[in-house]
């Protein structure tokens, strides 16, 4: 299946896309959320469309991002061998960690809003595992157990916040509006092998980046693994995966993101996003 949740009348709601069309659950689901998961949210919802009787969304969706205050966003630095190499950096000997905040995640076609003081905001396409029920020190042959599904994420970045500013790089992935999601959380059962999936990103129609998923460092299984050694994953946590190579950071010169900018990404059998860039104001 594939979840996502819609603004309608002021209102958030939730949805399930089933063969291409849209039906509403908002009845019978309240949120996508920690909650959801916890109680086998998934389950149910199969249960509810095999009772069939769903009420069909006619129109332009409003797609707001699939899941409901996470957790936490979680995302793994350099995780692709070509990503790290137009970085200028060595290929890590385990997973680089480190956090978006919660505040950042909006909707797959909402504006991104360069923040004050920016100058290199940048862009990075990325794949997005969303996890199903809590992980603490799991083993890499179990951790795709604990995977709900998958999900389009642009891990949107200040490179002057992140890299020349000291300290953690949290800062220069934080902004308001820096994690677009979605348009759909993908359940698993739809995803033959997350590890051969073609991920790309258009900037004003251009495609400058096109990679896939095999190119990782870390596949999802060491990725989860990894981090549950040191923090629990919780339901609705979501984890970047990494981005390919083509940021504007690896251009020469660079290539950031201005006011009037159109950005469109997706990934195999996830669907599509697009964000327009606008200034803070």
């Amino acid at each position: 299946m594939k979840l996502f949740r819609y603004k309608t009348n002021g209102q958030f709601r939730t949805g399930v896309s089933l063969n291409g069309d849209h039906f509403d659950v908002g009845d019978q689901i309240k949120e996508y959320d920690r909650d959801f998961f916890d109680e086998d949210g998934i389950s149910k919802l199969e249960d509810i469309v095999a009772k069939g009787g769903l009420q069909k969304i006619d129109g332009d969706i409003d797609f707001a991002a699939p899941i409901y205050r996470p957790e936490k966003i979680i995302c793994i630095g350099l995780n692709y061998s070509k990503h790290a190499a137009e970085s200028g950096m060595e290929p890590p000997k385990e997973p680089v960690v480190f956090f978006k905040s919660p505040s950042s995640l909006t909707g797959p076609f909402d504006n991104i809003i360069i923040p004050k003081n920016s100058k290199k905001t940048d862009w990075e396409v990325e794949l997005a595992v969303i996890i199903g029920k809590k992980a603490s020190y799991v083993n890499e042959e179990d951790a795709m157990d604990y995977v709900a599904g998958y999900a389009v994420h642009n891990d949107v970045s200040e490179r002057e916040f992140q890299l020349e500013r000291g300290g953690q790089w949290v800062k220069g992935k934080s902004c308001d509006t820096f994690a677009p999601l979605g348009p759909y959380l993908v359940t698993k059962d739809e995803v033959a092998d997350p590890h051969n999936l073609n991920l790309w990103l258009k900037l004003n129609g251009k495609k400058v980046q096109d990679g896939y998923t095999s190119d990782f460092i870390f596949n999802i299984p060491q990725v989860i693994s990894h981090l549950s050694q040191f923090m629990s994953l919780m339901p609705g946590d979501i984890i970047s995966t990494g981005t390919p190579e083509g940021v504007g950071l690896g251009f020469k010169p660079p290539i950031y993101l201005k006011p009037g900018d159109e950005v469109e990404l997706g990934i195999d059998g996830l669907g599509t996003a697009k964000q327009k860039v606008v200034a803070y104001s």
